[in-house]
């Protein structure tokens, strides 16, 4: 038996060390421009299941050194998701928009929507629930200082700290479930075809609406059907495309 799981911990820490090589192979790959090598690789390892922020960076680096924009998109989109506070892949993203056909211009949001978006997005899900743990550890402290404190000076204090950290422990638990929905959901996609025709209904003779170029992103309003999606732009434009024309972040 002890052969075994000796065994075991040899073939665990093989496989550990040819992942490891596998990524170190990539990023050689890529830093020896070989990034059709290093697009391979990547894709390899995240096949895997070995999902990461950095990975997804890497391999929309690697698509955008390769000319292809709307992967290099698609990518950098997955790494946001799971690192949104990294200014390094917003920047990135930013770059590869600007060399698509397509400019969207985004319905205008009242201002306090906006802001607290903005706020929701400095951090993930894990960041936003650590904070949350945090604020109610100060809660419970506040709190017990309002009902042990015998000076009222401290009891004040206590009960204003408690409400306050109360409400932050709620705002962060909010910002950390609307960033795991953004996980679990995932209804946005990018268009993969170098265009495609939004159609009134979910066929080919359907009324031609618009067309979208590779690298546009477009959210999913109806997946109900296998080979047709309804879709929305930022600015609020609706309509039907093949679901093999876009791929889903």
């Amino acid at each position: 038996m002890r052969k075994i799981s000796v065994l075991i911990l040899l073939l665990t820490g093989l496989v550990l060390s040819v992942s490891a090589a596998t990524k170190a192979e990539a990023d050689k790959a890529y830093q020896e421009n070989n990034f059709k090598g290093a697009i391979k690789m990547y894709e390899s390892i995240l096949d895997e299941g070995k999902e990461s922020a950095a990975l997804y960076y890497n391999l929309g680096n690697s698509y955008y050194k390769d000319n292809n924009i709307s992967k290099a998109i698609l990518n950098y989109e997955r790494a946001l998701l799971l690192s949104p506070d990294d200014e390094d892949i917003r920047y990135n993203l930013e770059m590869a928009k600007s060399k698509t056909v397509d400019k969207v211009v985004p319905k205008s949001k009242v201002f306090i929507v906006t802001w607290v978006n903005g706020i929701r997005d400095m951090m993930s899900e894990s960041a936003w629930a650590e904070y949350a743990i945090m604020f109610f550890i100060l809660f419970i402290v506040a709190l017990c200082c309002y009902i042990f404190g015998k000076k009222i000076v401290v009891k004040k204090v206590g009960f204003t700290a408690a409400l306050a950290f109360l409400c932050m422990t709620l705002v962060s638990h909010m910002f950390a479930g609307a960033q795991k929905e953004k996980m679990v959901v995932r209804n946005a996609s990018i268009v993969m075809q170098s265009s495609v025709t939004a159609k009134s209904t979910p066929n080919e003779s359907g009324t031609d609406l618009f067309v979208l170029h590779e690298g546009t992103k477009v959210f999913i309003e109806d997946g109900s059907m296998k080979d047709w999606k309804e879709v929305s732009l930022e600015d609020g434009s609706r309509g039907w495309v093949p679901a093999q024309s876009i791929e889903q972040i």
